[in-house]
């Protein structure tokens, strides 16, 4: 049986950088399945950021582009703490033989395809979080809640 490395926050906990949460098993398309998952004991959750040291709440930060730094909103560098998330959900990972994870889309941490631009400017770009780079570079494959479904058909038994 596969097992997932999940962002927290889809699974209710508060961790976001606004205290809240995104949660998969509140009114979503796909709450079942990540409900069955739960059951089944397939899910290990965690939030980067938190991994890394960072409070709840926090400000919010994204990745400037010119030179990889994760800046907050109020210009605090908290690049390495979200590069010790990384390392830390990594590790949990890999102890746990983790092939697969399910993260939250555009975050500077758990991005999988989109991130903000850095400029606090609500807009979104391509690329990759922190967590979710570390996690594709050895071999773990990051899924977000807009490609759930094809997660769903790989690991389902």
């Amino acid at each position: 049986m596969h097992k997932i490395f999940i962002s927290a926050c889809f699974m209710g906990e508060n961790v976001r950088y606004d205290g809240g949460h995104q949660s998969l098993l509140e009114h979503n398309l796909f709450a079942e399945t990540i409900a069955k998952w739960k059951q089944e004991k397939r899910l290990l959750s965690g939030c980067p950021e938190c991994l890394g040291g960072l409070p709840v709440p926090r400000d919010p930060a994204e990745i400037q582009q010119k030179n990889q730094k994760i800046i907050t909103v109020n210009n605090t560098d908290v690049t390495e703490s979200f590069h010790q998330g990384a390392l830390k959900a990594l590790d949990l990972c890999l102890k746990h033989n983790i092939k697969y994870a399910l993260l939250k889309e555009s975050s500077p941490s758990c991005g999988s395809h989109t991130i903000y631009d850095g400029t606090f400017s609500n807009t979104k770009i391509s690329g990759q979080g922190v967590t979710a780079q570390l996690l594709t570079q050895h071999n773990i494959q990051v899924f977000s809640e807009k490609n759930i479904a094809e997660l769903i058909t790989k690991i389902d038994d």
